[in-house]
C-alpha cells in the first residue's frame, strides 16, 4: 500500500440537490443523510475530495466567483454538521465552447493532480456519483465505481455503461460500502 485511500464524490446530484447551473449559495442544499455520510469518511481517516464539471463557466451561465461562493456553502453547510472535504477540484470548460480538456469528466486530470497532492493510491481508491461519466476514471485509474440513483442516477442506470459498477441508493449507502469492503 503506497498512498493513502480517497473518496472521489461528484457535487451535484451525490452531495447536494441538482439545482442546474447553481450561482447562488442559498440554492444549495445538502441530500438526506450526505453530510452524515462524508463525516464517516473523515472518521476512517479517508481523503474526500469534490471533482465537478461546471460548464456553466465556459457557457457564461455562472462565473468563477459565484461557483465559488457555491463551493464556499457547501463547506459550511458539511462543517455545520461535522463533515468536511479534504479539497474541491473543478473543471470550468465545456469542449463545443472551450475546446477539449483532460479537466472535464471522465477525464483523469483533477484526480491525478488530487493524487499527487494527497498522496493518494488511485487503485485503491473509489469514485462516488449520480452520472455514469463521474464514475468512468475509477476503470481508467484503476479504483472502484459506484454509481448513486439520486440526480441523473436513475436515469443513468438505465445506459448500458452503468451495469459496470456497484449501484447504490444514495450516498450514505455507497459509504456503506465502501466501509464494508476498505
Amino acid at each position: 500500500m503506497s498512498g493513502r485511500l480517497a473518496v472521489f464524490l461528484d457535487r451535484d446530484g451525490t452531495i447536494i440537490e441538482d439545482a442546474g447551473f447553481l450561482r447562488e449559495p442559498s440554492g444549495v442544499h445538502l441530500l438526506p443523510g450526505a453530510a452524515r455520510a462524508i463525516r464517516q469518511l473523515n472518521q476512517h481517516e479517508l481523503v474526500v475530495v469534490v471533482v465537478t464539471n461546471q460548464s456553466g463557466i465556459a457557457r457564461g451561465l455562472l462565473t468563477l466567483e459565484e461557483y465559488s461562493a457555491t463551493e464556499r456553502r457547501v463547506d459550511e453547510l458539511l462543517t455545520a454538521d461535522g463533515a468536511r472535504l479534504d479539497a474541491h477540484y473543478f473543471c470550468p470548460h465545456l469542449p463545443e465552447l472551450s475546446g477539449p480538456c483532460d479537466c472535464r469528466k471522465p477525464g483523469s486530470l483533477l484526480y491525478r493532480q488530487a493524487a499527487e497532492r494527497f498522496g493518494i493510491d488511485l487503485p485503491r481508491s473509489w469514485w462516488v456519483g449520480d452520472r455514469v461519466r463521474d464514475v468512468l476514471p475509477a476503470e481508467s485509474l484503476g479504483g472502484r465505481g459506484i454509481l448513486v440513483l439520486t440526480g441523473a442516477g436513475e436515469v443513468e442506470k438505465m445506459d448500458g455503461q452503468a451495469g459496470r459498477f456497484v449501484q447504490a441508493t444514495d450516498l450514505p449507502a455507497a459509504v456503506d460500502v465502501i466501509l464494508t469492503a476498505s
